[in-house]
Parts: C-alpha cells; structure tokens; sequence
C-alpha cells in the first residue's frame, strides 16, 4: 500500500497544481470584467471634467475675439462716418470762403476720400478753383468736379 500511496502523489501534486492554475485563469478572467472602481471612476470623471473645461476656454477665447473684432469694426465705422461729414464740412467751408463760389449750391459728397462736387459754377476758372480748395483738405484723397459752368 505505501508503494501505492507513493505512486499516486505525483499524480496528486500535479491535479493539485492544475486545479490552481485553472482557479488562477478562471479569477483572472473574471477580473477583466468587473465593473471600474470608484477610483477609475473618478478618474474618469476628472478627465471629462479637465476636458470639458477646455473645449470651453477654447470657445470662450474665440467668442471674446469676435466681440473685439465686431467692436473695432464698429468703431472704425464710426470713424469713418465722422471724418466723411467733417470733412465734407471743411470743403464747404473752404467753398464758403471763396467770394464766386459763396453764393452758389454746391453739393459737396465724399466716400472714402473722394469728394464729389455737383453743382454750377460761374466760369471754369471758379470751377477749377472749387476743384483746388477741395483738394486742398485735409483726408481728401481724389475730387470728381462734375460742376457745370453756368452763362452769366
């Protein structure tokens, strides 16, 4: 019987130490599908969190660069408009001033520097003066002389 007993353990400790093994397996398998921890969990919720945070710095940053930009369009807008009327108001003074062209209508326009004058003029030398003192205002860049001399 002991030499029975003696056969029969070998057999034993290997049984023994493939039950374990395939314990071992088994556990480890079971482990892959388990449910996150609290602490992955939290983890990634931190994550989200930070992320989230980003994207919305991100937009934030962009939207705050729009409203600068609509606001320095709107300025120069307004600029613009200003220095349109005022100098239109500085070429109708200078028209003013000039003793043949004080007592006419002429309309005085200006975009973007160019100033238009549509009106009569007693002579083309008058005609050609306007031209002159229209020229010689400040931000005016180009004048268009549609005025037409009138016969006295």
């Amino acid at each position: 019987m002991n030499s029975l007993m003696h056969s029969s353990r070998p057999v034993q400790r290997i049984a023994s130490v493939l039950a374990v093994s395939a314990l071992a397996l088994g556990l480890a398998a079971c482990s892959k599908n388990e449910e996150p921890t609290v602490g992955q969990r939290m983890d990634s919720a931190v994550e989200k969190t930070e992320q989230a945070a980003a994207d919305a710095r991100v937009k934030a940053d962009s939207a705050m660069q729009s409203a600068e930009n609509t606001a320095k369009d709107a300025t120069n807008s307004a600029m613009t408009a200003v220095d349109d009327a005022t100098i239109t108001a500085r070429v109708n003074a200078s028209l003013a001033q000039d003793p043949d062209l004080s007592a006419l209508k002429i309309n005085v326009d200006r975009v973007n520097g160019k100033v238009t004058l549509n009106g009569p003029a007693p002579s083309t030398v008058a005609r050609d003066r306007a031209e002159s003192l229209a020229k010689a205002v400040d931000g005016v860049t180009a004048v268009n002389n549609q005025l037409v001399v009138t016969a006295s």
